[in-house]
């Protein structure tokens, strides 16, 4: 089961499956792509990935991982946690090993509990995870980090993911959650061009997409909302348009 839901402008995906640690099959991973399009659909404007319970997700659920189907699935769910057009923040409450690391580095920010481990055991077992998977937690968590995770097998705790850059703060459920909040009143149109740039080190400088989405942010309302509102004295009120 997953929990959805919206509040201050924030969405919150919750995965509840505690007999299994919050383990993914395909229907949970239906249920992430699925959860993410509704709090879309409703209004947020960022959103925050977590789990019930110890963990936060304690990887594949092995009674599917071999199936046909269960990449196809867990990897629709994985982009559609890093395509979201909002900032998406993973709230690691505890172990996020094998495809738990996949969702929370697909997730833009991480606030992690001092329990809080990453791990991505796949050689001990003779799996694979994708290249986006290795470049993308390279990208995040840098190379040597990223090799130790993925040659060596090791696990990373939450200190040391933050000395590190796999996670950006410590904190609980509520920390992620005021920082999503904070992060929803920002400019969407800036927050969706900067995410684009960031996620996309692949297009050219010149790429129709990213010009397109830049030159939405100098063309917009919310600029001269934003000017206004320094001139004003006050917070500014985006409007994403």
């Amino acid at each position: 089961m997953i929990h959805v839901s919206v509040a201050d402008g924030v969405g919150l995906l919750e995965l509840d499956r505690p007999d299994r640690r919050n383990a993914l099959d395909v229907e949970q991973c239906r249920r992430i792509a699925a959860g993410m399009a509704a709090v879309l659909d409703r209004g947020a404007r960022a959103v925050v990935v977590t789990g019930r319970g110890t963990s936060f997700c304690s990887g594949a659920d092995f009674g599917q991982v071999y199936t046909d189907g269960f990449r196809d699935a867990l990897y629709a769910a994985l982009h559609a946690v890093t395509d979201a057009p909002v900032p998406v923040v993973a709230a690691v409450n505890g172990p996020a090993i094998g495809a738990g690391t996949q969702l929370a580095i697909a997730c833009d920010l991480r606030v992690v509990a001092p329990d809080a481990v990453f791990g991505v055991p796949t050689a001990r077992i003779g799996l694979a995870v994708d290249p986006w998977t290795v470049r993308r937690l390279a990208r995040i968590a840098g190379g040597g980090t990223a090799r130790a995770i993925l040659l060596g097998c090791e696990q990373v705790g939450a200190e040391l993911a933050h000395a590190r850059g796999l996670a950006d703060r410590i904190g609980d459920l509520d920390h992620a959650r005021a920082l999503a909040v904070e992060i929803a009143t920002l400019a969407p149109l800036t927050l969706a061009y900067n995410k684009l740039a960031l996620d996309r080190d692949d297009l050219a400088d010149d790429d129709p997409s990213l010009l397109a989405a830049f030159d939405r942010c100098w063309a917009s309302a919310d600029l001269e909302e934003g000017r206004r509102a320094r001139s004003e004295k006050r917070r500014p009120a985006f409007e994403g348009r």
